[in-house]
């Protein structure tokens, strides 16, 4: 057995709540001294954007991933809080779950995705950079093509793997000076969730439903993972789009203070 902060997991039966709550976070990022600073800086970067391309935020493809554990612990890739401390309280849970690592990419022409990263014999899921290059490469890309990529945005987090030069060089060979990432182009500041649609409402959503008939099984699990993102309503997103807009008012106007709620309601 592993013991893990308990901020870092919930018991199944609150994932189905997860996407209505204020904010029931299972772990604490510490907020660095320059954060408040990257995050301006990007808003603005951001809003000068839209000022001069009113649809600006509708042409970005926001990307990440997410654990989804079979036993119902939720992973830590959804809700968040920030704290200047990590509250150290610990339950026990198992050390090695069986779990799925999802990827999706989202923006406000549908979700791309989700791509499943498979686990080993040891049940144990490494997204390093050669496997997240090969899903850009022989997933991502060609789904792109129905759309003039000429026009899209691309971002992505500061993963080890996703930031690793070969990488931030495949990316700007489709997309150009069009990436957001940490080392890319833009920079994409670090702890900043609560301007990342898949983690203030993808993950979320999609957690709060998939538990509903307690899968048994992985595969049981994907299922019911592919099938609640693909009933995701285009209006749905819509919303979460523009509420990217409202987000950037906020932390402009709290100059770069992370957001007290990071889930968005429906």
């Amino acid at each position: 057995m592993l013991k893990i902060p308990l901020h870092e997991a919930y018991p199944e039966d609150t994932c189905e709540s997860i996407s209505c709550q204020v904010i029931y976070s299972q772990f604490g990022l510490a907020i660095h001294q320059n954060d408040h600073q990257a995050r301006r800086r990007f808003v603005e970067w951001a809003q000068n954007e839209i000022a001069v391309v009113p649809d600006f935020h509708k042409r970005i493809l926001f990307s990440d991933e997410a654990h989804f554990c079979l036993n119902g612990y939720v992973n830590k890739q959804n809700c968040r809080i920030w704290s200047g401390a990590n509250p150290q309280v610990y339950v026990e849970t198992p050390l090695q779950p069986e779990k799925l690592t999802v990827w999706c990419a989202l923006w406000a022409g549908g979700i791309i995705g989700p791509y499943f990263f498979k686990t080993d014999e040891s049940h144990n899921v490494t997204v390093n950079g050669d496997r997240y290059r090969a899903m850009i490469t022989n997933v991502f890309i060609p789904e792109l093509s129905n759309h003039d990529v000429q026009e899209l945005w691309f971002l992505q987090d500061g993963a080890t793997c996703q930031t690793a030069r070969a990488t931030i060089d495949l990316l700007k060979d489709t997309f150009g000076d069009r990436l957001i990432s940490r080392f890319g182009p833009v920079n994409w500041p670090p702890r900043f969730c609560d301007l990342t649609p898949l983690d203030y409402f993808l993950w979320s959503y999609v957690k709060s439903l998939v538990y509903a008939d307690k899968p048994q099984t992985l595969d049981h699990l994907e299922d019911n993972i592919c099938r609640v993102i693909a009933d995701i309503r285009p209006q749905t997103l819509d919303k979460v789009i523009e509420n990217w807009t409202s987000r950037l008012d906020y932390i402009r106007a709290s100059r770069g203070s992370h957001m007290p709620e990071i889930i968005f309601k429906m």
